[in-house]
């Protein structure tokens, strides 16, 4: 394990995670609070609302994205995950399995929702 997965792996079952997009109009910052499931040094999450959530449609203009994991800010990369591949399987499982024991029936969501990774390259203060 690098070092990087290694800081991030204390993190792992933590609830949330503090994505910052840029405004794809306005050009400000935008920090969101959402599910996140870890894998290695790339963060999965779920839009429900697929790319009519704003900060999909934010990321997917800018990918460059910063992520707060605990006490910690993170430069990363976004991008949506391939639909039908390995990734977006695994995505998919990793968030619902996270999520679905303690909030209820998931299993729409899980199908329906958009998959996106957050690949992370290091701290950013």
């Amino acid at each position: 394990m690098d070092d990087l997965a290694t800081r991030l792996a204390p993190h792992a079952d933590d609830d949330y995670c503090y994505l910052t997009t840029r405004g794809r109009a306005s050009g400000r910052p935008h920090e969101i609070e959402i599910w996140f499931a870890l894998h290695g040094t790339t963060l999965f999450l779920l839009a429900g609302a697929r790319e009519l959530s704003d900060w999909v449609r934010n990321l997917m203009a800018d990918p460059a994205v910063m992520v707060r994991v605990g006490d910690a800010k993170y430069a990363a990369t976004a991008r949506v995950v391939d639909a039908g591949t390995a990734e977006d399987d695994r995505a998919r499982a990793l968030v619902f399995d996270k999520y679905a024991p303690t909030n209820g029936d998931l299993a729409g969501w899980r199908v329906a929702a958009l998959p996106v990774a957050l690949d992370l390259h290091g701290d950013r203060t």
